[in-house]
């Protein structure tokens, strides 16, 4: 072996021993809720011959979440079980309990997915006022425990290519949690696009799909409240689509083509999830003729084949959500 080949093969060792520990560093809940100042047990999972510390990070999103979290507290641990509770007592005693993550630390990297610490709060109630929404205020929420789960990203394989979403469960904690469990049930199986608005007022809106009849009509059997989210409608955004009723989301769920044409529906409605691979598919889709000049039917649906729930990078770690890309025209 030369020595060129000699530092390959010692290169190539390294960054296989890297990511196999990183595959087997891991922080997992032991269950999925636990109720208010009570024990948080978790399993911290790391190879025996880990060098460096072992650390959980408490990290608490920012307004462009991952982008920009903040370390609310950090502790050194031992591989094993750990009370997440004894570590951060914080999360009991806040007065102004919000989402958060704990991430799995090692030799001062992120490694495997963050764990989703989502406060029981009594809901914020919402209601119809004319065209917009207003929402109660924020009063006597009571704080009944912790819902904890592995953070995860969707992945929803379409005939026009896969488009993968982040969720934001610091922005809409219970319509998140909702497309996870329809996602991880196989709700999203061969479903339509059956709307498809590639302009309105002059600019992108829409495309959406989560309905099995395809007729727009149909959905889970169930509804969710509307949330408070914050998260700008933009292109890639995925929101919930709902009739006026504010607490009928289901499962439909729309896809921003633009923020010029999307602004409007801030607040509004749920915004929960951001594109992070895909951009190229939700544009084929935006392009698929319709039935008509006026119409929003396409002419042969796009497919939604399936959809999958795949491990979340490390916070902080995974790609930027995705921009539109600019038109040939210039146009957006």
């Amino acid at each position: 072996m030369t020595f060129h080949a000699t530092v390959r093969h010692a290169a190539m060792t390294m960054l296989l021993s890297a990511t196999a520990m990183t595959a087997n560093a891991q922080l997992t809940p032991d269950r999925e809720y636990y109720g208010i100042n009570r024990p948080i047990p978790m399993r911290v999972a790391a190879p025996s011959d880990t060098e460096g510390p072992v650390s959980i990070h408490l990290l608490s999103p920012g307004a462009h979440g991952s982008a920009d979290a903040t370390i609310v507290a950090q502790q050194e641990v031992e591989v094993g079980g750990v009370d997440l509770a004894g570590l951060f007592p914080i999360l009991w005693t806040s007065e102004n309990p919000k989402t958060l993550y704990a991430q799995l630390v090692v030799n001062h990297e992120g490694v495997g997915p963050a764990v989703v610490l989502q406060p029981l709060l009594t809901p914020i109630k919402a209601r119809a006022v004319e065209r917009s929404v207003q929402f109660a205020p924020n009063q006597n929420r009571l704080y009944s425990g912790l819902r904890a789960y592995v953070d995860q990203h969707i992945v929803f394989s379409t005939t026009e290519g896969e488009i993968e979403v982040a969720l934001r469960p610091d922005q809409a904690p219970n319509t998140a949690y909702s497309i996870r469990s329809l996602v991880d049930g196989g709700y999203y199986t061969d479903i339509i696009v059956h709307r498809v608005v590639p302009m309105t007022n002059g600019n992108p809106f829409v495309i959406q799909f989560g309905d099995p009849t395809g007729t727009g009509g149909g959905g889970p059997g169930y509804f969710t409240d509307l949330e408070q989210s914050s998260l700008a409608h933009d292109f890639g955004v995925m929101s919930m689509a709902r009739t006026s009723d504010p607490d009928s989301n289901g499962s439909q769920v729309f896809i921003c083509l633009s923020r010029a044409g999307t602004a409007f529906l801030d607040v509004n409605y749920v915004s929960f999830g951001q594109t992070v691979r895909g951009a190229d598919a939700i544009m084929r889709i935006e392009q698929t003729p319709l039935q008509g000049p006026n119409s929003q039917k396409p002419m042969n649906p796009p497919v939604i084949e399936s959809a999958k729930l795949v491990p979340a990078p490390p916070y902080g770690t995974g790609p930027k959500p995705v921009t539109r890309p600019p038109a040939s025209d210039g146009s957006r």
